[in-house]
């Protein structure tokens, strides 16, 4: 797969206690974009930030948090991004998923 130029910076902000049918959302979202071609993802997971409700999610050993902030980010062309939205409305309830153009300047796998 090649990936140059112009393509889109998918941004997937969720709770690291969401779950999916049983297993962490993050995980889900990974396992289902590989499904669909997608060219990568990361999951990175925060030490600390908080979303809509305003409740403040911390990795500090005083206030030890379960529910970690977890951000995913897939490059991948406009087209696949798109295809994939429709499956992310799905599955995320809560969160914010946002979009961004950029451009790839090298994305190359080991032949």
């Amino acid at each position: 797969m090649k990936i140059e130029g112009q393509a889109k910076l998918l941004r997937i902000y969720i709770g690291e206690a969401d779950k999916w049918h049983g297993q962490p959302l993050y995980m889900a979202i990974l396992l289902k974009a590989r499904e669909m071609g997608l060219a990568g993802g990361t999951v990175i997971r925060g030490i600390a930030g908080y979303g809509a409700n305003s409740v403040i999610h911390t990795a500090n050993i005083l206030r030890l948090s379960e529910d970690l902030p977890i951000v995913i980010e897939i490059v991948d062309s406009a087209e696949k991004i798109a295809a994939f939205l429709p499956v992310l409305d799905t599955m995320v309830r809560e969160g914010l998923i946002v979009l961004r153009e950029v451009e790839v300047v090298k994305y190359k796998a080991n032949s």
